[in-house]
């Protein structure tokens, strides 16, 4: 073996045990910001006694640059790079096939840089019909990574769109993060002008202002995820993994910071009408979703809450169970629909009975 390809298995083997780490901690620890919550929970539904409508007439399909879908839902970016983030991977996307949802990938830098870990991101044989959503680290444009490699990730998992996730507070509390995240934006430009496919953005836990989102939309950018505060806190996942005491004690300085979920929806979609959103961020149940798209998001993502049944158990086993999740937040979002009068999706994101629990 040469010094190079010592290296290079090196790095695989840290970028396994890194992703492991991470799955492990999200089931196990207590991973969600401290003394923040989504915001959704302070808004409520008023309630429409008079419905005028069937429950059998309410419907959730939607479309996503073109694609039809069962279901305005999408399972958001979580994992891949090691064999049992790849039978997770595989678990959510036959059950997103199963209900017609859109699935992300987590990360696909490993990928990249080792063909043999693309086998990971490989989902589409089990979601043949469902958008696909590849995944890269914004910063990794600042450390080698070009448009030829973002390329080659939506090659890899068959992918409808590219999202580029940025996390530049995970990055400051990982050990081995990488924090220059200067020139980004002509960067992602750069990108959005050279791939054929919608190519968005997302954070990763602490939400996206309104600044920041019409800058990226002026950068080219198609979807932006907002992935607010309230859900997982990844500097309290990285304080887990923290080897020195310094960031470890750090993180917790930290643990109420972020824009709320819903703040970051409303926020995204009051300064770019026509943007098309995702919600995203500690989404717990139907009616979390109900409120996301009436808040004005076009998709509502799911990740932290689906991991436990992705995980355990047998493959058949997880994926009806998993399957049956997606049933019941399904309902949920049909109920709260019923709930206020609404047939469609579009008018679930139109309706004026989403209102504040102190009204």
């Amino acid at each position: 073996m040469t010094t190079t390809q010592r290296t290079e298995a090196e790095e695989a083997a840290k970028t396994a045990k890194r992703k492991n780490e991470h799955i492990r901690i999200c089931l196990q620890e207590e991973v969600n910001g401290q003394h923040i919550d989504t915001g959704l929970d302070r808004l409520r539904f008023r309630h429409n006694a008079l419905p005028e409508l069937s429950f059998e007439e309410i419907e959730l399909k939607t479309e996503w640059f073109k694609s039809p879908m069962k279901a305005p839902l999408l399972v958001s970016s979580m994992t891949g790079g090691t064999s049992e983030a790849g039978a997770i991977n595989r678990r959510l996307a036959e059950a997103a096939e199963a209900r017609g949802w859109a699935i992300g990938l987590g990360s696909m830098r490993a990928a990249i840089e080792r063909e043999d870990l693309a086998a990971s991101f490989h989902v589409r044989m089990e979601a043949p019909s469902v958008p696909v959503i590849a995944n890269l680290g914004a910063v990794q444009l600042n450390y080698g990574f070009g448009t030829d490699d973002c390329l080659r990730a939506v090659d890899i998992a068959e992918a409808n769109a590219l999202v580029l996730h940025v996390n530049s507070m995970q990055e400051v509390f990982q050990p081995e993060g990488n924090t220059d995240f200067r020139g980004l934006l002509t960067r992602i430009e750069q990108v959005c002008r050279a791939l054929p496919v919608p190519v968005g953005v997302k954070e990763v836990g602490w939400g996206i202002d309104a600044g920041t989102a019409a800058m990226l939309a002026n950068a080219g950018i198609s979807f932006i995820d907002a992935a607010g505060a309230g859900g997982t806190s990844w500097s309290q996942v990285e304080k887990y993994r923290a080897g020195d005491g310094l960031r470890r004690q750090a993180a917790e300085a930290f643990a109420d910071w972020g824009i709320p979920t819903a703040e970051s929806v409303r926020a995204i979609r009051s300064i770019l009408p026509h943007m098309n959103v995702i919600a995203s961020g500690g989404l717990r149940h139907g009616v979390d979703a109900a409120k996301a798209i009436a808040l004005g998001a076009n998709l509502a993502g799911f990740g932290r809450v689906l991991l436990p049944q992705a995980v355990h158990g047998t493959t058949d086993l997880s994926i009806r169970q998993l399957i049956e999740q997606f049933e019941r937040i399904e309902f949920e979002l049909k109920a709260a629909m019923f709930g206020i009068g609404v047939r469609t999706i579009e008018q679930l994101r139109q309706t004026d009975r989403l209102a504040s629990k102190a009204d």
